[in-house]
């Protein structure tokens, strides 16, 4: 990729590209929290959820601790929105669930930090196999790959494991925050008012 493709330089997956495996924390006591490490084992980020928000608000971290924006529902869509803002309250990137025939489909809309562009990244899958691909949609390039694993354990606890696959040149923390997306709206429960 020759321009890379996010908001935080620091961020930028290598050219060979990065594996994170997201696992949701069971027994969090802080609400829907999350440990990411990469193929390596190392950890990347962290995710620190809010039990008493109504918007299910995440923020997540660097392994530096600086925070880099919180992740929440909005509220009165017709659509389900989340977005990313920085720790100032301004918004950096919008998550919004759209209508697919067969699966499902989000779209992610951001200021790229490193060309000055607004981008729009869709993704596209099955919300409840919990697989998608995010494509950018002025290239056609795959810049996210999400894989829900099962295990056991993950069914005895309701624990959430995905495998997040970033090719080089992207933000992981753009990614982190999608697949963060997949999983709320996942976990959604069916039946209730739509805004």
């Amino acid at each position: 990729m020759a321009t890379p493709l996010g908001i935080y330089s620091h961020l930028i997956a290598p050219p060979e590209g990065m594996t994170l495996m997201l696992r949701e924390k069971v027994m969090s006591l802080s609400g829907d929290s999350f440990e990411i490490k990469n193929n390596l084992g190392q950890d990347v980020f962290r995710v620190q959820g809010r039990v008493a928000s109504l918007s299910g608000r995440k923020s997540l971290f660097d392994m530096q601790g600086r925070h880099l924006f919180d992740i929440q529902k909005e509220h009165f869509h017709w659509h389900t929105t989340f977005a990313a803002n920085d720790p100032q309250g301004q918004k950096l990137m919008e998550v919004k669930s759209g209508f697919k025939l067969i699966g499902s489909k989000a779209t992610a809309t951001f200021k790229n930090a490193f060309s000055g562009a607004s981008e729009t990244l869709e993704m596209a899958g099955n919300w409840l196999s919990t697989s998608a691909n995010i494509v950018d949609t002025r290239t056609g390039a795959t810049v996210g790959t999400i894989q829900r694993k099962l295990s056991g354990r993950d069914l005895l606890f309701g624990q959430q494991t995905y495998a997040l696959v970033i090719p080089g040149g992207v933000d992981m923390a753009v990614m982190v925050a999608m697949c963060i997306a997949m999983d709320e709206k996942n976990n959604d429960k069916p039946g209730g008012l739509i805004f």
